[in-house]
């Protein structure tokens, strides 16, 4: 199997549950943090959100250069805008996954901040750490942000607490 088949098949699933999370985010109080540190929930749905167009930055890219990049992330006062954000970037990322070649998926990709280099990998070692895991790690911090204001969970890998039978 092509590699690129393996990873549509990934992102397809974990595109489903991410959706499933997304639709629950509230929006009475965007700016709402469980901890100082912490990310609001709203900047953390709409990373969630957009994290999949970072499969499109990996493959049609060598770098990703903080020092030249200028970020503007996408604006959602709701779980639909939420999981359009979501769909739009699922699909572009689909179609660039489509035409890309097991040979491409081995060629380098590095994080940067002008000369301070982060890391250099494989874009496939990108994609399944940096972007894949990336969704996981905050699909599951926006989960727990759900769990303390008391809004059931959907099953991610199987029924949820919230869904299983008594």
């Amino acid at each position: 199997m092509p590699i690129n088949e393996s990873l549509i098949a990934e992102l397809q699933q974990e595109a489903s549950t991410t959706r499933k999370i997304l639709e629950r985010v509230p929006f009475k109080d965007p700016n709402w943090k469980p901890h100082e540190k912490s990310m609001a929930i709203g900047q953390l749905a709409v990373h969630v959100a957009e994290l999949p167009n970072w499969i499109n930055a990996t493959l049609e890219h060598d770098e990703l250069d903080f020092a030249k990049s200028e970020y503007n992330p996408p604006a959602a006062c709701s779980g639909a805008e939420l999981v359009e954000i979501l769909d739009k970037n699922v699909a572009s990322a689909m179609e660039i996954l489509k035409k890309s070649s097991d040979e491409h998926f081995m060629t380098n990709w590095t994080l940067r901040n002008g000369k301070e280099i982060y890391f250099t990998l494989p874009k496939i070692a990108v994609l399944r750490s940096m972007v894949y895991n990336h969704i996981i790690h905050h699909r599951a911090q926006l989960g727990v942000y759900l769990r303390l204001l008391g809004i059931p969970l959907p099953g991610s890998y199987g029924p949820s607490a919230d869904e299983q039978m008594n």
